[in-house]
């Protein structure tokens, strides 16, 4: 009996078989992985339950909340506006959102937030979850507070407000939110399930996420003024409010988006394409070459960990990512185990989204072992 169901081209069947072995196992309790070669999808599998219960299955239209893999769609737009020359990367952030440049912030660019190494990598004080959905009060409070390192020096995850930061950037430069914008420049035209702000319309089809073991180790033992204790707690994602319809609707571009991999892999093989896709140039060779500058490579001040950050995504870190292969590869990662890879030397966009939640802030051994049988097939 076969417990996945969807496409899975020929040589692929690894991929499939993996998904299999840890949903019979129980460590994977519904699940979706797609990959795409040159645009066109090779594998689009679904399986599994979308509650812990395991009563109701998860069907080929079930989208579920992917956290930190949002940040790809938030940086995707931001290229769009890059390719149209209305946002330039090196330019100010104040120069468009001038009261940004308060308190220390007049020199940051709009490659640093990009790229995590703006300083800004949270709210300053601390505040509840429902403060960051109302985005207007929520960046009146980053743009009056001081960096809590100096920019460009150092990646300090921006985990909660890169959506907030570059939002307001789209917001001052196009007149739409970021959610909206999305929708009509990217999601929309490409007809691709993504949503960063989900209507009550999809409330039906998303799958409740089941939270991972709680942290090992106490925050309140650890330094309470620190990047890291800052950025997790303030404020604190709270996995079990994200069925709230408020969190489903606000638009997050950091944390919220809902999907499958199916639309993950739809919309980031505009980047393994080289830009292109179906014909259509979305990105040139220019701004595509853009997310692969460096912006940082050594320890991030927010997760205490190894990372390389380009230009919105993360490049190549074995260390952190041993399952993402190297080369002319950009990728990320939600917390509890959703993942994307762009290889643009193969021309392929993995993607995978789930709802039980594994530990840890970046992937799980569920994700590398779906990249590597991927990896593997395309070898």
């Amino acid at each position: 009996m076969t417990l996945t169901q969807g496409l899975c081209a020929a040589g692929f069947e690894p991929v499939r078989e993996a998904l299999e072995v840890q949903l019979a196992s129980g460590e994977e309790l519904g699940a979706s992985i797609c990959v795409t070669v040159h645009g066109e999808p090779v594998v689009d599998i679904w399986g599994g339950h979308t509650d812990a219960e395991r009563t109701t299955e998860w069907e080929r239209d079930t989208i579920v909340n992917v956290f930190s893999i949002t940040k790809t769609m938030t940086a995707l737009s931001a290229l769009v506006l890059v390719e149209r020359g209305m946002l330039d990367l090196d330019q100010k952030v104040a120069h468009y959102w001038p009261e940004f440049a308060a308190n220390g912030k007049a020199d940051i660019a709009i490659r640093q937030v990009l790229g995590h190494t703006s300083g800004v990598g949270g709210w300053e004080l601390p505040l509840d979850l429902a403060d960051i959905y109302d985005h207007e009060s929520a960046v009146k409070r980053l743009a009056e507070q001081t960096p809590w390192w100096e920019p460009g020096t150092a990646s300090g995850y921006h985990a909660l407000n890169y959506g907030h930061l570059i939002g307001e950037v789209v917001r001052r430069i196009d007149g739409r939110t970021l959610g909206r914008f999305f929708a009509e420049e990217l999601a929309g035209p490409l007809g691709a399930d993504f949503h960063i702000g989900t209507g009550p319309e999809h409330f039906d089809r998303i799958a409740p996420l089941v939270p991972p073991p709680a942290l090992e180790f106490d925050l309140a033992t650890l330094d309470q003024d620190s990047v890291l204790v800052k950025t997790l707690t303030h404020p604190l994602l709270d996995y079990e409010r994200t069925a709230d319809p408020q969190w489903r609707a606000a638009e997050i571009g950091a944390v919220n988006g809902h999907g499958n991999a199916r639309s993950i892999a739809r919309l980031q093989s505009i980047v393994s394409g080289g830009g292109i896709l179906e014909g259509r140039t979305w990105l040139s060779p220019d701004t595509v070459d853009a997310i692969f500058r460096e912006q940082s490579n050594g320890l991030d001040l927010a997760l205490l960990t190894p990372l390389r950050f380009g230009i919105g995504y993360g490049l190549p870190q074995p260390q952190t990512a041993p399952a993402v292969p190297d080369g002319r590869v950009c990728w990320w990662a939600g917390v509890g185990g959703s993942f994307v890879v762009n290889d643009l030397d193969r021309g392929i966009t993995f993607a995978y989204a789930m709802n039980r939640m594994a530990p840890g802030l970046i992937g799980s051994d569920r994700a590398d072992a779906y990249l590597t049988a991927t990896f593997g097939a395309v070898a």
